[in-house]
């Protein structure tokens, strides 16, 4: 392990991937991302599966930085970020607190309400519970149209959509095989996805993206990870005070929830302009297909200044 109080050209980097995560796939693809990106920066780095042996594998090598490539729980929820900060090693993204807060969708949401953030209404249905009773408080208070989506899961992995209404009971029951899950009203506008890029110095938004599908089909699994399935439009095409107001919610966001090195803040803008706040991804991912690259990229940084800036900045800190 390098000395911290020096600033050393190349860093011993343990990327971690997989595990046991529906955004396993997902997970392999941004690490393999990383990999490349630390190599030709001339780091030395390998992959290592988020597996029952990683933390031996972990003491063995006693690596610098650890990017945690990782989707979903346990690698995104504050469990592997404990993990390390039992074994005293420095990491990249946000601490414990931060990602447990982060990847529970209503737990976020109601901190947003705190700051004034604009949320949608939303109701919470819990595995086990009968149906029918929850289906009527729904169907009050939030209408036929809604979304529904697995509070602890990503990559719209478990999402079900009812933008016409239809049968409530069967989109519940397929969403609730993920998990618990968070209900909303379906609302109509462009997809917008904002990054954030914090570091010791600064705390930057980058420009403003709009995803368009072909067709205008929903953002799903298959267009998220497809090459050619989705366009990301930077900057979004909004009005400037729009833009502007998009980039100041996802830095409120992030800072609301404790947040560190880099987040994604996911929004929908109705035809009037309406913004509304979704939801925050501590460690967005890093395909070929992913947004948060793009946005850094238009803010000046390519793939491989991203990757060192932040592997870099997570070195500096040191372990927690």
């Amino acid at each position: 392990m390098t000395n911290p109080n020096t600033s050393p050209t190349t860093l011993n980097v343990v990327v971690l991937a997989g595990g046991p995560s529906a955004e396993a796939e997902v997970s392999h693809r941004s690490a393999a991302q990383v990999h490349a990106a630390l190599q030709d920066l001339g780091h030395a780095s390998q992959v290592v599966e988020l597996d029952g042996n990683c933390l031996g594998t972990l003491l063995k090598i006693r690596p610098d930085v650890v990017f945690p490539a990782l989707h979903g729980p346990p690698g995104e929820d504050g469990t592997v970020q404990g993990a390390l900060e039992i074994l005293g090693v420095s990491y990249v993204g946000s601490d414990v607190r931060g990602s447990a807060l982060a990847m529970d969708k209503a737990v976020a949401k109601s901190i947003f309400r705190r700051h004034g953030l604009p949320v949608s209404d939303d109701r919470v249905v819990t595995q086990g519970i009968e149906l029918n009773d929850v289906i009527t408080d729904i169907e009050r208070s939030l209408g036929r149209q809604v979304a529904i989506k697995p509070l602890n899961a990503g990559s719209a992995i478990g999402v079900q959509l009812l933008p016409q209404g239809g049968d409530l009971a069967s989109a519940l029951a397929q969403s609730l095989q993920y998990g618990d899950c968070l209900v909303e009203p379906f609302i109509v506008g462009k997809e917008i996805t904002v990054g954030v890029l914090h570091t010791k110095d600064s705390l930057q938004a980058h420009p403003v993206i709009e995803i368009r599908t072909a067709q205008d089909q929903w953002y799903d699994y298959q267009n998220r990870y497809t090459e050619g399935s989705s366009e990301h439009i930077i900057p979004a095409d909004l009005a400037p005070a729009v833009l502007a107001d998009l980039q100041r919610i996802a830095v409120h966001a992030h800072t609301a929830l404790g947040l560190r090195d880099l987040s994604r803040a996911d929004f929908i803008v109705s035809a009037d302009e309406q913004i509304t706040l979704l939801e925050v991804n501590t460690l967005p991912g890093m395909t070929p297909t992913s947004l948060y690259p793009d946005g850094a990229a238009a803010l000046g940084y390519d793939f491989a200044a991203l990757v060192d800036l932040l592997v870099r900045a997570a070195f500096a800190r040191g372990a927690n």
